[in-house]
This record gives C-alpha cells, structure tokens and sequence, in this order.
C-alpha cells in the first residue's frame, strides 16, 4: 500500500517506517522536524506541520495515498499539565486538518497512535479497552477527544479507523541502529540508561505513590512490537475490519524502582539515583489487558522487560548522543 505516516520521524513512527518498509509498503512521512530526526527515515518526508490546514491539504492531494498512520503530536504529560492549549491545539485540531484533508483526498483508512493515558487512575487492573476514560492529564485528554472523533468520522464518512492505546513504549532496534532520542527525554528508560552511561545525572521524577515501592508501575512494550502492532491494525482496515480501538501492552506491570534495577543489570552499573521534582498528573499504577489485541489482530509481544532494557542499552552506548553521534 502507499503509506503517509505522520510524525514517522520520531520516535515509534520510525520503527514503524521499518517495518512497513520490511512488510513492502511504500512509505512516505510527514512531518515538521521539530521533534523528530531527518536521519531516522530512509524515506521521503514531506516537511508540514498539521495545524497549518493547507500545507495538509496540499501534501494528502499529491499523490494517491492508500492509508495515514498517524503519529504526530506532543507527547509530555507533565507540558501538557502546564501547557494545555498548546495540547489540545496541536493534538486535537491537527488531528482534525488531517482527517478533513483524508475525506478531501478519499483516504480510507487510519492508524491513530492514542494512550493508556485516555484511562486515567485505574479502577481495576490490568485495564481492558472498556474501562471508563476520566484521563488526568491534558495529553492523555486530548488523545481521548481524537478518538471520539474517530468514531463519529467513520459513523457520518465511512473513514475507518483502528486506535491503538499504548502503553509504555521503550527500547530500540535490535541491531542499535535505531533508536529513542528527544531533546528534553522524559522517558524513565533512556534516562536511567543515560545515567549508567555518564551522560547526565538520573533523576527520580515520579511521585510517591500508594504501591508496594511507593513508585509508579507501568506496562512496557518493545518499539518494535509496538510497530507491528500498527501493521497488523493497516492489514485489518484493509481487509474490511470495523473501526476499533485496542491496548497494546504486554500485560505486566513494573514499578520504576524494577526498572531501574533493570538498567543496573543489564549495564553493570550501579548509578546514582537523585530526586527530581515529581511530576503531576501521573497514575499510580496501570498495566493492560491484550487479549483483544491477541485474538483478533493476532498480535503477540516478542520482548520482556530485560530484552526491552538490553536494546535500549545497545542503542544509547553506541549513540550517547543519540542521532547527533
């Protein structure tokens, strides 16, 4: 198929490039650069930012796109606890310029990167897709909004859609040649890899909560199969599959305190572990149940916690400075 992935500069959209670009699609990105690295994708990239309607007419209505995967959006909870506006305009009316410019083009399918965040504190663990949604956080809010959207979008135009709720994506490419790099890296992960490597002071960051550590538990997926995930969802929209929204997450919580002694192990380094300023609007815990993924997409995570850390390692040691080394 020919593929425009918003945002496929960052982060988990340049996975996901690699694996359609594996699976045969022709692949074509946009984004603004402004968060993501030219040197990511080994594609096209047409350089726009959503919230300017035009410049996302313009790039849909130039060639015969046969599908969006859609990336692009800020991604900070503790900003966007600050910042909302900047949120819910990036977030949600660039979602809408895009769809909007997908109807203009007939595009009939989307791929939309959503969050557990849409959750908010969980009421029962792990969490399946019909929990209440009460996020706590702008980010977590605006992803919510895009995906009611989404619904409304398919009832009234027929653009179908599947949403995929992340839960905590980590680690990097197996072979180290891709990975996670963010100006202002607020990922538990990567930060506490960079601590072990000498690159920066870790910082603890997450308040204390009321669980066994006292730390906040989460559910890390691999990038990668965060990344098949999302072709296993094009494949369904294309072979007639209803719009749909689903948790992608291994199913098993770990607290930060877990994570840490993860990095610890995997590097042989027993780094200092400071005290940041705990950021606001965190859950306490929140880990996922995948059994619909599993069942109707046929989705199943290749990575554990260890392999998640070990590619992470891999990446950060050989790219201390991320794609500017």
């Amino acid at each position: 198929m020919r593929v425009l992935v918003t945002g496929g500069a960052g982060y988990i959209g340049s996975h996901t490039v690699r694996c359609l670009l594996q699976e045969g699609h022709e692949v074509t990105v946009l984004d603004d650069l402004r968060l993501g690295h030219r040197q990511a994708v080994p594609v096209e990239i047409i350089e726009a930012d959503l919230t300017d309607r035009e410049a996302v007419r313009v790039a849909l209505s130039s060639r015969r796109f046969e599908a969006v995967l859609h990336f692009a959006a800020l991604m900070v909870v503790a900003e966007s606890v600050q910042q909302p506006q900047k949120y819910f305009f990036n977030n949600v009316a660039g979602s809408i310029n895009l769809l909007d410019a997908m109807l203009t083009a007939k595009i009939p399918y989307l791929v939309f990167s959503s969050t557990s965040e849409v959750y908010g504190e969980a009421q029962v663990l792990p969490l399946t897709e019909d929990h209440p949604k009460d996020p706590t956080n702008p980010y977590g809010e605006s992803k919510w909004m895009v995906e009611r959207i989404l619904r409304r979008y398919s009832d009234a135009y027929g653009l179908r859609s599947v949403a995929l709720r992340y839960f905590n994506a980590a680690g990097a490419a197996e072979d180290g040649s891709l990975g996670e790099d963010h100006a202002d890296e607020s990922h538990l992960i990567p930060n506490a890899v960079l601590g072990a490597l000498g690159v920066k002071p870790f910082q603890l960051t997450c308040s204390q909560v009321d669980t066994p550590d006292g730390t906040t538990i989460r559910d890390y997926v691999h990038v990668d199969d965060l990344a098949r995930a999302h072709t296993l969802a094009l494949d369904s929209l294309a072979s007639g599959h209803a719009s749909d929204a689903y948790n992608v997450g291994v199913g098993t919580g770990y607290s930060t305190k877990q994570v840490i002694d993860a990095v610890q192990r995997v590097s042989g380094v027993k780094f200092e572990v400071g005290q940041g300023t705990p950021r606001a609007g965190e859950p306490a815990a929140r880990w996922a149940a995948s059994e619909k993924i599993k069942r109707e997409l046929g989705w199943a995570p290749k990575h554990d916690l260890e392999s998640i850390v070990a590619t992470a390692w891999r990446w950060h040691e050989a790219h201390p400075r991320g794609f500017g080394s």
